[in-house]
């Protein structure tokens, strides 16, 4: 059985059209997801014009730390997906590249989440959660916070995902039970784990910059 045999799907005749298929699927997800995290980006930016100074007062009692290891995590991962996913298009003979690079890419996916856990625990510490006790008084500093915990929690589900997807990818590949060589599977799970990358960039200057530049 030939590799694009295997990868063949119903109700697909044609492996060609079965690869342009999935690739449109993806980008039409992909722009869906876009607006959605556009819409929360335009109303911060409402939020903020209308409270400059409780955003900058929030966002200094952010952990930049956390958020720049954070990113430099992400970024690399975003690096062993691209290497992955370009090491199954060149050659059969790279297939442990693209294994060790999938393995990476979810452990370092991990590392972010565990990362997170950390801030998550420390904001809870120190009572950055809004609602009653919340410990910032400038008004408007719960909005900051509100867009904090509702956009880095969305993210967090999606990176779930995408470290869910890389994991199954690699179990089926070290099974053997798809080839590695030109997977359509690897490129898909790749532009996703992209997208979540890029949603982090922009909100790590939103999160963790106000009130810093001064």
């Amino acid at each position: 059985m030939s590799d694009e045999s295997a990868l063949l799907r119903e109700p697909w005749s044609d492996f060609g059209r079965q690869r342009e298929a999935g690739k449109f699927g993806i980008w039409v997800f992909l722009s869906s997801e876009t607006l959605f995290f556009g819409a929360l980006m335009l109303t911060y930016t409402v939020c903020r014009i209308e409270h400059p100074q409780a955003f900058a007062a929030a966002g200094r009692e952010t952990n930049i730390w956390y958020g720049t290891i954070n990113t430099a995590v992400l970024l690399t991962s975003s690096l062993t997906m691209a290497i992955a996913s370009q090491a199954s298009e060149a050659s059969a003979q790279l297939r442990r590249l693209v294994l060790a690079c999938l393995m990476l890419t979810a452990m370092l996916g991990l590392a972010f989440i565990v990362i997170k856990g950390f801030e998550y625990k420390e904001d809870i510490d120190k009572q950055l959660v809004p609602g009653a006790g919340f410990a910032l008084s400038q008004p408007g500093a719960q909005l900051f916070y509100g867009f904090y915990w509702l956009v880095t929690g969305v993210h967090a589900i999606h990176l779930s995902i995408g470290i869910a997807l890389v994991s199954r990818l690699l179990w089926v590949l070290l099974r053997r039970q798809l080839p590695a060589k030109d997977n359509p599977e690897i490129e898909v799970t790749a532009l996703y784990w992209h997208l979540v990358d890029i949603v982090w960039i922009f909100l790590y200057p939103l999160i963790y910059l106000p009130g810093r530049a001064s």
